[in-house]
């Protein structure tokens, strides 16, 4: 099943987990926010409840920025409505190869503390991302963005868990092409995306 998520790239966005801050339940309601649907969430525990709210306001946020909308267009020629998740992917490349300007762990003690977080929640976690998380450890999948071979990786996983052709060479190869002006362009949507989540988390 491609669609784990908005896309297989946000089932382990590191993105929404870092803008969870130090709130554990926050942290957990963001994870798994994309298999949680509709008033659903009203199941879970209040705490929690605010990750999921809170991930759906990223989201929509994301997609209505101008500097996100401008590399989905970039990409849509070719990967149609992958699109956006390729450029999830891209901007998650970009806070990974940063990570030391917006935390004060390093990367890898970040997400080996959020593995061991998810093993805090067995109970919590929605079916599909239950099955997947013994992948998502063993493979490391949160460090793979880090890098452009690991996020040409994960394009041949979607390749494989879609019908959709992804030309994930062509990908890889757009990214490289425009690498500066993305990374640009990530800085200035990700400081606009920061002061969002603060004032939606006081709210």
């Amino acid at each position: 099943d491609f669609c784990l998520s908005r896309g297989l790239g946000d089932v382990y966005k590191r993105q929404h987990v870092y803008l969870s801050g130090a709130d554990p339940d926050l942290s957990i309601g963001n994870f798994i926010a994309d298999q949680v649907k509709g008033k659903s969430y009203a199941t879970y525990p209040y705490a929690i409840q605010r990750g999921i709210l809170l991930h759906r306001k990223i989201d929509d946020f994301t997609d209505r920025h101008p500097l996100f909308k401008k590399n989905v267009r970039l990409l849509f020629p070719t990967f149609r409505h992958y699109s956006r998740v390729i450029v999830d992917m891209f901007f998650d490349h970009f806070l990974a190869t940063q990570w030391g300007e917006y935390h004060h762990q390093p990367l890898e003690q970040f997400i080996s503390d959020f593995y061991d977080l998810i093993d805090q929640y067995p109970g919590t976690l929605p079916h599909k991302i239950n099955n997947m998380i013994p992948f998502l450890i063993d493979q490391n999948w949160f460090m793979d963005y880090s890098t452009v071979e690991g996020l040409e990786k994960i394009l041949n996983q979607m390749s494989r868990r879609t019908q959709y052709p992804v030309e994930r060479d062509r990908a890889v190869i757009d990214l490289k092409a425009n690498y500066n002006d993305i990374k640009d362009d990530f800085n200035v949507f990700f400081e606009s995306l920061e002061k969002h989540v603060a004032e939606a988390v006081l709210k």
